[in-house]
């Protein structure tokens, strides 16, 4: 197969590389973007069931990627190896016109690398945490890509400091979610009460993460439901296998426990909800957009753990906590993960005023609130232009 460029008339080729939901997400918004001013271009590399549904042809599944954490990475490091070998041969060979990855960074940064050896041009779109930990990885960084697409402000203002070009383009859950979601109609549509207070376990959507955050929850979710029979519980699953691992630790850590499984509507059950307990992550985001209180907790392998620890220099974990640069929304990290710690905390929130917590999440929404899909598909095009002035010269 071979590849043209549109200088020859042929179509566009957007080459893109994503690890997980959260970038299959973006890179759905991307497409739909870049599709307005180029509507024949191709869309190859590896993407997820959004991506694939527009259209994108995926060498290989995207689970194949979705992995975190050093010990984990390191049980699938040879087939991941393969992975960026076999992809890095195909591109070399059949030339996109730009290449974009997306998240994933400890594969796709090695990956732009090799790309860009061979004069082609790379975005690299999420910035790695490189305020948090590993800074001098911003020169890895600053080799591999042409450009990088931050969705937070203050990721962009860390590049500008070391000269790496760098564009802030919102966050494109910021764009999706509307200022007010609407509680009542949430519920009526996943067929809860309207009268009961609700509260989401949310314990991630990786094996590892259900595995080591589940029995905690779920410990928690009975000692709540104690001190008040009438609380419900409802969890959000991203899939099949999901909800097959989360009911199998039910069964064995709460067999007694009502809990409501809803598969595929993460944002609706969070919209539905009076508190939310959950993993960290992007949903932690989503969380605050929504505008709901939330209890963050999260667990690594203890060797992950162990070694993270040493170079992570954050005062906190979560998304809206960095971007508010204060003490928000509550975190549990590690050991402090455990019933004692999350049944007051979920109580508070489940039980309190939380209108001064909703008008910081406004804040937070407004600020990243930029069309981030169409200002990421505008910096993608931009370098695609300063390729073509290139070869033109």
């Amino acid at each position: 197969m071979t590849i043209h460029n549109q200088n020859s008339h042929q179509q566009t080729v957007f080459a893109i590389v994503v690890g997980e939901h959260s970038g299959d997400t973006l890179g759905a918004g991307l497409i739909t973007s870049l599709r307005q001013t180029h509507p024949n271009a191709k869309f190859i590399g590896i993407g997820g069931p959004k991506m694939n549904a527009l259209g994108f042809e995926s060498l290989f599944a995207m689970d194949e990627l979705s992995v975190m954490g050093l010990v984990e990475v390191l049980g699938r490091i040879r087939r991941l190896l393969h992975v960026r070998k076999t992809l890095v041969d195909f591109f070399t060979v059949n030339k996109p016109d730009v290449f974009i990855g997306i998240d994933a960074p400890d594969f796709n940064i090695g990956l732009e690398l090799k790309l860009k050896v061979h004069d082609i041009k790379t975005v690299h779109y999420v910035s790695p945490s490189v305020w948090a930990w590993r800074e001098k990885r911003i020169f890895k960084i600053a080799k591999a890509t042409n450009m990088v697409l931050a969705l937070l402000p203050f990721e962009k203002a860390f590049y500008d400091k070391h000269d790496v070009p760098c564009t802030f383009v919102g966050h494109p859950l910021a764009d999706d979610i509307p200022m007010q979601s609407d509680k009542g109609l949430a519920r009526d549509k996943l067929g809860l009460p309207q009268d009961k207070k609700i509260l989401a376990l949310m314990p991630g959507s990786r094996g590892g993460e259900l595995s080591r955050l589940l029995e905690d929850f779920f410990e928690s979710a009975k000692q709540l439901q104690a001190q008040d029979s009438e609380l419900l519980f409802v969890a959000p699953m991203i899939s099949e296998q999901r909800t097959e691992q989360f009911n199998a630790l039910k069964a064995e850590f709460a067999p007694d426990l009502t809990v409501e499984v809803v598969l595929n509507q993460t944002q609706d059950v969070m919209a539905a909800s009076d508190c939310l307990l959950t993993a960290s992550g992007t949903v932690t985001l989503e969380a605050a957009l929504i505008k709901r209180p939330m209890v963050i907790c999260y667990k690594f392998s203890p060797i992950t753990f162990f070694l993270g620890r040493r170079f992570v220099k954050l005062k906190w974990f979560s998304l809206p906590n960095l971007l508010t640069n204060k003490s928000l929304v509550p975190e549990l990290l590690q050991k402090d993960v455990c019933p004692e710690n999350i049944v007051p905390l979920v109580k508070e929130r489940l039980y309190q005023d939380q209108s001064q917590l909703n008008d910081s999440f406004t804040a937070i929404h407004q600020q990243l609130k930029c069309d981030a899909s169409k200002q990421a598909a505008k910096a993608v095009l931009d370098v695609l232009s300063s390729k073509r002035l290139t070869n033109n010269n």
